[in-house]
Formats: C-alpha cells, structure tokens, sequence
C-alpha cells in the first residue's frame, strides 16, 4: 500500500433499522467506542420519508444502483442524519463527522448552510458533507420540489451554503436583499463538500465547482481503479475551463480531490478471526490505494459484537501502510 498521501478509515454507523430498536443508546456507544479504536471518520446516510414502491434504488436511470436493494421497507426506522451527528459530536472528541450521503436539496438551503455551520463549529470543525441527489421520487414530492430539477436543486442548494458559509454580506437571488449568517464553519473555505455519483457529466461539473472529494457510485463501485482516471481527467477538463471562464474551484486539479472506496467487509465467526478478516480486507484494498483513494469505508451489522474489533485492526494496518 505505498501511496503517497495519508489514507482515513470511515465507518458507517447505521442510524436506520427495519423494526423499532427500543432504544438508539448503542449507536452512540459505537460511535464511541470506533474512536477510541483509531478510526478517522464516522458516516451516516439519510432518508426523509419513503414511498411504498421502493424497486427505484435498483434503478441506475433515476439514481439508483444497479441490483440494489433498500436496506429496510417504507416503515423503516430513520434517524435525521445531521440531528444524530449533533449528539455524536457531544460524545467524541476527534473522528470526523460525515454524511454518506445527505439527500442536500430536501432541506431549505439557508437552513441547512446554518444547520451544518453550527454543527462545524461546535464540533470543532470535524464535519464533512457528503451529498446526493438521491433516487426517491416520492421523496422530493412530499417536500414540494420536482424530482426532475434534484440535480439543478442540488447545485443551488450548494451554493447557498457555499456562500453564507463566508460570512460577508451576499445576495442569493436577483434582486433579493443582501444578507449574512454567523457563525461561520471553523475550517477554512467552509464545510469539504463531497459529491456523489457516477462519472458522469452533471458530476464532474458539481464536483469541479463545489467538491473537496467524491464519493463514487453507479458503476463507478463496480471498477473503482479503472473509472478513477476517466474521472480525474474529466474533472480536470473543468476546472481549466472554469477557470478560464473566470468562475471558481474549489480544488486546483482533481488530484487534490479526497476519493471514497467502499471496502466490504466480513464478519468474523469469532475474537480469532479478526486477524484473518483484517488481513483479507487489506489485500482487497490494495488495488482502490495504488489507483487513489485515500478513505476507505466500511460498514457493520448493527448487532456485530466484532465491529470494533475490526476496525480497530483496520485502522492500524491502514496507518501503519500509509502514514509511516
């Protein structure tokens, strides 16, 4: 694993379940105890409301992943992602805070800048906004928006908290007054906003003109080492011609950008075989470290007694190979 800058490992904390838990005490307590184990970030995914047909996620024409399947039915239990990170943020003092993804646009945008501007700062300025356009039609109309304008949604969405998370006096529409919203985020240039989706064209422009990292998906997750150039390259292509345009980056070329690989992860059958699942998990992350990625996600049942275990073995043996 030579690479040439520091590898994270990110954990999903799984902040939904198919039935009633009783109590969310213990995903607090895991957030907690993967500190503790040298995990850099912990992540958490968003749903507002479902419709009844949920086939969509298995659809890669609306946003949806090919084969996939939603994790729970319409009555799944959710929690609101960025309300959640508020109480892990109280109850850890240095892993990241991430969204992996926040469906943005759903949420009013002067809100939502505010929302994670607060969050930044009383974190201590350990949060990472991962977004999405997401694939639930319903969703976005139950929330009064189009489900066909979520990628345009997004983007304005986008560059509202972009702008309020400046602190100087803005105007966010024409002819509207100028306003301003403090606090701002503690870390420099805003909250790092990390796009998902595909390598496709609407991306590459989000991604040359808001992102800090991307998180792939579609079949971008299929061949990671291999869509990674194509990617860059295009990302590349924008950002010269945004700047030769005059319009701003938030990156100087695509090799600043953090790049996301999902790494699967099996259960061990007991304490003695972490060590042999570790070193399995490290040999199929070697490929996504030589082509690039430098945060490599994980995630766990929520009744897996060897989680912590596992990632605590996975941190060490990923700093260890990346970070001297």
């Amino acid at each position: 694993m030579d690479v040439a800058d520091p590898v994270g490992l990110s954990v999903g904390l799984r902040n939904f379940s198919a039935v009633a838990p009783g109590s969310w005490a213990d995903l607090l307590d895991r957030a907690v105890d993967l500190e503790a184990a040298g995990v850099d970030r912990v992540v958490v995914s968003d749903h507002v409301v479902f419709g009844m047909r949920l086939d969509a996620y298995g659809d890669p024409t609306v946003g949806g992943l090919a084969g996939g399947r939603q994790p729970t039915g319409p009555d799944g239990h959710w929690l609101e992602p960025l309300t959640l990170l508020s109480f892990v943020a109280a109850r850890t003092h240095r892993v990241r805070l991430g969204t992996n993804v926040l469906v943005a646009a759903l949420r009013r945008p002067v809100v939502l800048a505010k929302t994670v501007a607060t969050l930044d700062v009383l974190s201590g300025g350990r949060v990472d906004l991962g977004v999405g356009v997401g694939w639930q039609e319903a969703e976005y109309r139950a929330a009064g928006l189009e489900f066909s304008q979520r990628g345009h949604l997004l983007d304005d969405t986008l560059e509202v908290c972009r702008s309020l998370w400046t602190g100087e006096s803005v105007e966010l529409g024409a002819s509207e007054p100028l306003v301003q919203a403090r606090p701002t985020p503690l870390q420099p240039g805003g909250v790092p906003i990390w796009v998902s989706g595909s390598v496709h064209p609407r991306v590459v422009r989000r991604t040359a003109r808001f992102g800090r990292g991307w998180i792939p998906w579609g079949d971008a997750l299929a061949d990671l080492p291999g869509a990674l150039p194509t990617f860059r390259a295009a990302v590349d292509r924008e950002i010269a011609a945004r700047r030769a345009s005059g319009e701003s980056t938030t990156v100087a070329s695509a090799a600043e950008l953090h790049v996301v690989g999902t790494l699967r992860v099996d259960r061990p059958d007991g304490p003695g075989e972490v060590g042999a699942v570790v070193r399995h998990a490290l040999d199929r992350a070697r490929p996504l470290l030589d082509a690039g990625v430098d945060d490599l996600r994980v995630s766990f049942g929520a009744d897996d007694p060897g989680a912590v275990d596992v990632a605590a073995a996975l941190a060490v043996g990923v700093h260890r190979h990346t970070r001297g």
